[in-house]
């Protein structure tokens, strides 16, 4: 499943179960990693902030500090700002590249993105971005997905199918799907000396957790922005209704489970 053209832009989309889908995430589900280097009145950006629900939940972690958030999309904002009011936080919002963060040097105590550096064009420049808007002895936190790591049981031709084609799909978008596994490399490219690198994993086995990641991916495969990529690089109309169908399945099977395994790096500029 490969294009003649590049087919450049955020793989995902913003559509309903995008949103809900990244609007689960907290500390304690993706960002345990950095807990020990969060203080209260510590200054944090969060690049890539997207629906702003970790966002808040780090602005409470930091309070009082100054957290600002970052992201390509204004309308992504918007939801971010109304996450913010309803932990009772204060984070500022404002749309910026992360290849070419609007931000001084050494301004913030902590710099965070999570699942950011997969979909970019060059992760390297945003690396050094961050590394530049982050003050000395302070810390940049990244955290991203490995999808060939992705496992289920039970699976089905439907699956592997929708995840060959969602991989290459999102090459095709400029990015890499398997980026945690490259994260030390591209820290290092980056001009990092100084980086702790772990993993973690989300396991998604209950029903509840069932119904919503199958529910959110069938959504997304059939319904999105990801839709017309995966059409565009050579997913059919059957492709597409079978692997939708395929999420839905594994989802309603009591013995369903599936795990991704997550890159994370704690780097000193």
């Amino acid at each position: 499943m490969t294009t003649s053209t590049p087919d450049l832009g955020y793989v995902h989309g913003y559509a309903p179960a995008v949103r809900r889908s990244h609007g689960r995430r907290t500390v304690a589900n993706s960002a345990t990693h950095l807990l020990p280097r969060l203080r209260p009145g510590a200054s944090l950006l969060d690049v890539g902030c997207g629906v702003g629900t970790l966002t808040a939940d780090l602005a409470a972690h930091v309070a009082p500090g100054r957290v600002v958030g970052v992201d390509s999309s204004v309308e992504v904002l918007q939801a971010a700002r109304s996450a913010a009011a309803g932990r009772g936080v204060h984070v500022e919002l404002t749309v910026a590249d992360a290849h070419a963060l609007p931000f001084a040097d050494g301004e913030f105590d902590v710099v965070h993105a999570h699942q950011v550096l997969q979909h970019l064009p060059d992760p390297v420049a945003a690396l050094r971005e961050m590394r530049r808007v982050c003050r000395p002895g302070g810390t940049v936190a990244v955290r991203d997905a490995d999808y060939a790591t992705v496992h289920w049981h039970p699976t089905s031709p439907g699956l592997r199918s929708w995840l060959s084609g969602y991989r290459a799909t999102a090459r095709a978008a400029g990015g890499d799907p398997d980026a945690g596994a490259r994260l030390l490399a591209l820290a290092r490219a980056a001009g990092f000396s100084e980086v702790v690198p772990s993993a973690s994993v989300w396991v998604f086995a209950t029903a509840e957790d069932r119904a919503w990641w199958g529910g959110t991916w069938a959504e997304r495969t059939e319904n999105s922005e990801l839709t017309d990529r995966l059409r565009r690089n050579g997913f059919s109309e059957e492709d597409v209704t079978a692997a939708a169908a395929a999420w839905r399945d594994w989802a309603a099977d009591p013995d369903g489970w599936t795990a991704m395994v997550h890159g994370e790096l704690l780097c000193r500029p």
